[in-house]
């Protein structure tokens, strides 16, 4: 995927997706994540960047624009909200619910 194009393709997964993730298959933050969302029941799309050609540049891309390399890289309803620790305090203060 040509690199003028990543923009692009982060901008429709975040505006398409409910809730985004950007994860890695092998992280325990993102596996966190993705089961805290699996758990209240709400539908997420999550995407391992290190499964995709394109992987690399995407997380270039999200430290751009969120100023966030780490993963997990959450987005809820097009808004950041962060990581793994960021979506549990979130769920603890009762309002990642509402949010979704």
């Amino acid at each position: 995927m040509a690199a003028k194009s990543i923009p692009a393709l982060v901008s429709k997964l975040i505006a398409d997706n409910n809730a985004m993730v950007f994860s890695k298959s092998y992280c325990p933050y993102c596996r966190k994540a993705k089961d805290t969302l699996t758990t209240l029941g709400k539908p997420f799309h999550a995407i391992e960047l290190d499964q995709i050609e394109s992987g690399d540049l995407i997380q270039a891309h999200l430290k751009e624009l969120t100023g966030q390399r780490t993963v997990p890289n959450i987005f809820i309803k097009g808004k950041h909200i962060g990581g793994s620790s960021d979506l549990t305090d979130l769920l603890n203060s009762g309002k990642l619910k509402s949010m979704l």
